[in-house]
């Protein structure tokens, strides 16, 4: 079937001579309606533009060069840090395998619908997140303004991860690496362990101490971090760089900061599985546990992985969608990619688990030497008899399985004694039980593994190099979000307001390479996105499928995509994911009153991490980011139901010509007619009887139906020719 939706550019052979009234001559005299419509002749330099529907403004939209680079842009925005370091650890905490029915069944209820959702709505009205929300209803215009904040904050503290984690790859080229062993310190006599690094570990020591240099609470600035500071300004250049044009320069290195991660990945898992112990972390990762699976806590947590992991929300999402035709399968696009997510997630949870089972191997054959010493001098001492222990156990060469047979007996016998005795149980599975995630896993956990890979700094440059591309891909699609929308709307250029974002967000930054930059980092995490995206992309879902209307954007999808999509998401849209992204957003500001609002302080003394409540000061900036995030929808509403602002954007129906060129998009009538004509079909609305495929502006009839949003709907009307071949006027 035609592409009703493929914007109409075509060259007159001859200039444009005659008048108004001889291109009327030909219509039916029957039909007044239509001879009160106006042709708009437009003298100025031809151009080929394409003019967005519910804007005046002509311009020039870019482009993806080829579909290959907008997948790999949005895969590259969706698969983040939060598939490396968040997911293993929400599998391994809740069931395991069973983990991924939850998951895989919120995807298909949630997931997929919302992030198409976003897709089509952006590839349909080829604007940003403030263009979208104000032509589906000004009202709900702050949507858009809330997306811009909320990834401008986000934008803020993440882009100080890839900061460390530049930090790391510029370290990474020595050997032995600097994280590898305790440093040693002199005093007056003889030289000794560092006590902070003793206590912890190397990799613990120099992350806080060397890294961070953190300090022991939230309101002990302690200066700035010179050498994090640098890495920021280095991230926040590299950013700048990558998005100062656009998507013409962010596209082309796309293919290198999205594919890439996937070879360091197979990399790493090729290298993990021939490990001492690799296949005993993978088997505990995905070793169900049926009856967590039934908690509520993993439905919620899911659902909450599922919704972070798409981007749904961010804007950026509908940024890059907007660059696409208007015929593209966004319907596909989204299946695919919601896919590539999670299958991706999948991939860095057997690396993750086939390091750490490698890592818990090491640590377990330590406890299992320096236990079984332990044993052998109880037996010189004579605190246990030589009788307990079996003939064929060498101490000098035993393995894990003959030491717990001998704690096993020794307990049995030493009932009363054993505590005393000061043995452990050396179990590879209490150590793969310790969950870690975000920095923990990735700056301290995973670097300590690496340490003990063959060519060590090899792999950590890749890992970090890995964590960096991650990083930049998703900060591309949040910059996207902010940059995209005010450059739609505000018609400033991309180049300058990039330049400036950037600089803005780096001075602000500042306050995340302080000494206790790293508890900012956690403030901004736990409060700044989380309920406000939820609140967003409710109220998205409430303005394309409650004041836009379900079935109208059925239709436009059936315009758009040349094929009507699956019920599913109809029923989908209307009912489920509305419910559940409320029974969402109530758990989640449930578990946010249960929680105590608090941050894990370092404390240099025990070397360890404590729990500190947030200050009074702190707790007013908490409330103040979710505050600020979702201020802007209220604001837009109370204004434009006030009319505090007058908004004298013109028409959406309004057509214009430029010289010998249609410049606005043919759509067809029998998909959008109940948006524009009272529910009439196509057979009772007056036509003109005409050769020619004419647009035309409507000054006063009243068969015209007004969209919710005081404007008339996507379709434009036209010569009720739908099945026509396009022609040259």
């Amino acid at each position: 079937m035609p592409k009703n939706s493929k914007v109409v550019k075509r060259e007159l052979d001859d200039e444009v001579i005659e008048s108004v009234k001889d291109l009327l001559s030909n219509e039916d005299s029957s039909d007044d309606a239509f001879k009160k419509s106006e042709l708009m002749v437009d003298d100025q330099e031809e151009k080929d533009v394409d003019v967005e529907e519910g804007s005046d403004v002509e311009d020039e939209r870019p482009a993806w060069n080829s579909k290959l680079q907008y997948i790999l842009a949005q895969v590259g925005f969706s698969v983040g840090l939060g598939n490396v370091w968040r997911f293993p650890y929400l599998c391994q905490k809740n069931g395991g395998g069973a983990y991924l029915v939850p998951y895989l069944i919120l995807l298909l209820i949630i997931g997929i619908p919302l992030f198409f959702l976003e897709l089509a709505v952006g590839q349909r009205i080829r604007r940003g997140s403030i263009g979208v929300w104000n032509y589906i209803s000004p009202k709900l215009g702050g949507i858009g303004f809330a997306s811009c904040v909320v990834c401008f904050f986000v934008a803020l503290y993440y882009n100080v991860i890839i900061g460390w984690s530049l930090f790391y790859f510029s370290q990474s080229f020595q050997h032995p690496l600097p994280w590898d062993q305790c440093p040693l310190v002199k005093n007056a006599s003889h030289t000794l362990v560092e006590p902070e690094c003793e206590k912890s570990s190397a990799t613990t020591y120099y992350w806080y101490r060397e890294a961070l240099n953190i300090s022991s609470s939230l309101s002990e600035s302690g200066g700035l971090n010179w050498k994090m500071t640098i890495c920021l300004l280095a991230a926040w250049v590299m950013v700048c760089l990558a998005m100062i044009k656009g998507i013409q320069s962010s596209g082309k290195i796309m293919y290198f900061s999205s594919l890439f991660p996937y070879v360091v990945l197979l990399c790493f898992l090729i290298r993990g599985l021939l490990l001492n112990g690799s296949v005993d972390g993978i088997r505990h990762m995905f070793t169900p546990k049926l009856e967590i699976m039934l908690e509520p806590k993993v439905w919620r947590e899911a659902a909450t992985q599922v919704f972070f992991a798409l981007g749904l929300g961010f804007g950026g999402v509908i940024a890059f969608s907007s660059y696409n035709k208007r015929d593209n399968n966004c319907h596909f696009d989204a299946v695919l990619v919601s896919f590539i997510n999670f299958f991706t997630s999948v991939l860095a949870t057997l690396v993750v688990f086939a390091v750490l089972g490698f890592k818990a191997n090491i640590i377990n054959e330590k406890c299992v030497t320096q236990n079984s010493e332990k044993i052998l001098k109880l037996l010189k001492m004579g605190n246990l008899s030589q009788d307990m222990i079996p003939h064929h156990i060498n101490f000098s060469s035993i393995t894990a399985e003959d030491y717990n047979l001998v704690y096993d007996i020794i307990q049995k016998v030493k009932e009363e004694q054993f505590d005393s005795l000061g043995l452990k149980s050396c179990q590879i599975e209490d150590e793969l039980d310790k969950a870690v995630q975000g920095t923990g896993l990735a700056f301290i956990a995973f670097t300590e593994a690496m340490t003990h890979f063959p060519a060590s700094p090899f792999w950590s440059v890749m890992f970090f190099l890995m964590l960096v591309n991650l990083g930049l891909g998703s900060m591309f699609g949040t910059i996207e979000g902010i940059i995209t929308p005010i450059v739609d709307t505000f018609k400033v250029r991309k180049e300058i307001l990039t330049v400036i974002c950037c600089l803005v967000a780096f001075f602000i930054g500042l306050i995340f390479v302080q000494r206790s930059g790293n508890y900012f980092v956690t403030m901004f995490d736990d409060y700044s996105a989380t309920l406000p995206l939820l609140i967003v992309v409710i109220l998205e879902n409430i303005a394309v499928i409650r004041i836009y209307g379900v079935d109208k954007f059925m239709e436009d999808l059936k315009d758009m995509l040349g094929f009507s999509p699956s019920q599913y998401y109809y029923y989908m849209w209307k009912y489920v994911s509305p419910f559940v992204l409320l029974c969402l957003l109530v758990a989640s500001i449930v578990q946010m009153g249960l929680s105590p609002p608090g941050y894990n302080a370092w404390i240099e003394d025990t070397a360890m991490e404590e729990f500190h409540s947030y200050p009074t000061w702190g707790m007013i900036v908490c409330i103040s980011l979710m505050v600020l995030a979702i201020l802007p929808v209220p604001i837009v509403f109370i204004v434009r139901r006030c009319n505090l602002i007058d908004d004298s954007s013109g028409s959406l129906a309004s057509v214009s010509y430029k010289r010998g060129r249609i410049i606005k998009e043919p759509v067809n009538l029998e998909g959008d007619n109940t948006s524009l004509i009272h529910g009439k079909s196509p057979s009772e609305v007056p036509s003109p009887n005409f050769g020619k495929n004419i647009y035309r502006k409507q000054t006063g009839s009243p068969t015209l139906d007004m969209a919710p949003n005081g404007r008339y709907g996507i379709g434009y009307l036209m010569a009720d020719m739908p099945d026509m071949p396009e022609s040259d006027l």
